[in-house]
């Protein structure tokens, strides 16, 4: 199962943490998994090319864990770029949770 929290500080992603494997196919063939992946990433480097924002990024070293923290020192206007990224990205991932509820959950 994939948990995702997100944390929220006066309505805004402060920071996401995903942890644990969806398990819903074989290794390398993990739609669930590739799915979320997809998205938190292809956000997190949206974000990363799209506005200045320096991110505070954790991996674990073998998969199943990812957190990423927004930094308070932000300009107003990238927090907004980031918080449409990120509110973007939450859509998304509660589109894959809908269907694929048994592998996914997440905390908002």
């Amino acid at each position: 199962m994939i948990n995702i929290d997100i944390i929220r500080r006066d309505s805004q992603i402060k920071q996401f943490e995903l942890t644990g494997h969806a398990d819903s196919g074989p290794y390398g063939f993990d739609l669930v998994c590739a799915g979320v992946s997809a998205v938190t990433f292809g956000s997190v480097n949206a974000v990363l090319e799209l506005s200045e924002a320096d991110l505070e990024i954790e991996q674990g070293d073998e998969g199943g864990f990812l957190r990423v923290t927004v930094p308070d020192r932000l300009t107003d206007d990238t927090m907004k770029k980031v918080q449409v990224l990120f509110e973007g990205m939450l859509v998304s991932l509660k589109t894959i949770e809908r269907e694929y509820g048994d592998y996914i959950t997440i905390r908002n």
